[in-house]
């Protein structure tokens, strides 16, 4: 919003300062800025409304240590993410970027289905909250929405030099090299030295359906880190402080990805208006560290389905648009750790139970952070380990864009 005022201002009237706003990194940084503030100032309030309505975590009793200390702490607190992300990218953002649209959309579309699960638990004393079937429609129309989308919009497009493939090429002089701006269901493949695919090769059939394959992909993806960052939230700052780590890593590289000179350097594809996504990241971190201020063990507030599926859907979005999908098991792997221990635990059991005839278990409980908490390591220790596995990963993740 800020950004075309600022451009009308600077064009019509060479408004002096105006032309800061045409930097990215001058609006991402104030995008955290204002997202730590708004988080932090409008949390505290949020948390005594929340108070005064009673909105508090029903806990069950899993024998976990301090854990029933926490009943009556309200939850529903993902509402102070959304708005510390929502209005500094409306502020911000160019709101003409398909890109920022998408986030935007996925943002509170996720949240509203978290929103929807809490409310049902909270208010109707529902424990089992949303149906499961209802979540799923709900992460299969984004799905719909967002692949959709990247496939056939025409200002989602990769940048192809020394290419003849699209009317659009451009040469401004002899010096300068030939380029397309093309239609394109490439990703990037991470430690191998051509690091792009197409997602034809997977479509036997004709080209033209290359479209239902992408989409069922997108939706599967969406889904899967969905709901890997829904189990991933289960103890103090543990969902917000590694997605904070996640979508800083995401926004470097759509940073890198949305800058000619950055991508030819790497070598990785140059996709045309994603560095705008900075700004949405940064605002995202501004916003998850801010929530950290009260969600930090031990928690005034729990970000609730409300933050948590809406945090899951931003990263598959994000890494979806940036064409990185398939680094997500590596970036996310707290999230894949932490939906696989669950997988893993209730087949095992199921398995034994069916040929042993009582269920047997490989972790002391699931998700994976339960069974340390079993293990009576600390909480608060817990977490800053897998923060710490998750820097490393992201580290590692960067370390893709040359290690091939």
């Amino acid at each position: 919003m800020l950004y075309h005022l600022f451009e009308f201002l600077n064009s019509k009237y060479d408004f002096a300062g105006s032309g800061l706003f045409q930097y990215i990194s001058f609006r991402a940084g104030m995008a955290v800025v204002l997202s730590i503030l708004i988080s932090v100032t409008f949390g505290g309030r949020l948390i005594k409304m929340l108070q005064n309505l009673q909105v508090g975590e029903s806990i069950r009793d899993l024998g976990l240590e301090g854990q029933m200390e926490k009943k009556g702490t309200p939850t529903m607190g993902g509402l102070i993410i959304i708005l510390a992300i929502v209005l500094p990218t409306l502020l911000f953002a160019r709101l003409d970027n398909v890109y920022i649209i998408l986030l935007l959309v996925t943002t509170l579309w996720m949240g509203a289905i978290g929103f929807l699960d809490d409310y049902i638990k909270v208010f109707k004393k529902n424990k089992e909250g949303l149906a499961g079937r209802f979540k799923i429609v709900g992460q299969v129309g984004l799905g719909l929405i967002v692949g959709l989308t990247l496939y056939f919009n025409g200002d989602v497009v990769v940048r192809e030099f020394g290419s003849s493939q699209s009317t659009e090429v451009v040469s401004q002089n002899a010096e300068e090299p030939i380029y397309a701006d093309v239609k394109s269901t490439k990703t990037t493949i991470p430690f191998f030295k051509h690091n792009e695919a197409d997602y034809n090769f997977l479509n036997p059939f004709n080209d033209k359906y290359t479209w239902i394959i992408y989409v069922l992909i997108a939706t599967f993806i969406i889904t899967a880190v969905s709901n890997g960052a829904n189990i991933t939230d289960g103890i103090d700052g543990l969902a917000a402080g590694t997605t904070a780590i996640i979508v800083a890593t995401l926004g470097v590289l759509a940073y890198v990805s949305g800058r000619v000179d950055f991508s030819t350097y790497l070598n990785i594809m140059y996709i045309p208006n994603s560095g705008e996504l900075m700004v949405f990241s940064l605002a995202l971190v501004g916003a998850t560290v801010g929530f950290l201020w009260y969600n930090s063990y031990p928690a005034q507030v729990f970000m609730g389905d409300t933050g948590s599926l809406a945090l899951g859907g931003i990263v598959a979005v994000f890494a979806l648009a940036i064409r990185k999908e398939l680094l997500i098991p590596i970036l996310c792997g707290i999230y894949f750790i932490e939906l696989v221990s669950v997988i893993m635990q209730v087949s095992y059991f199921k398995y034994t139970k069916k040929k042993y005839g009582e269920g047997r278990r490989i972790f002391l409980m699931s998700p994976l952070h339960h069974h340390y908490q079993k293990k009576l390591i600390p909480e608060a220790k817990i977490v800053t380990r897998f923060w710490i596995i998750g820097i490393l990963l992201a580290i590692l993740t960067l370390a893709t864009l040359k290690i091939r």
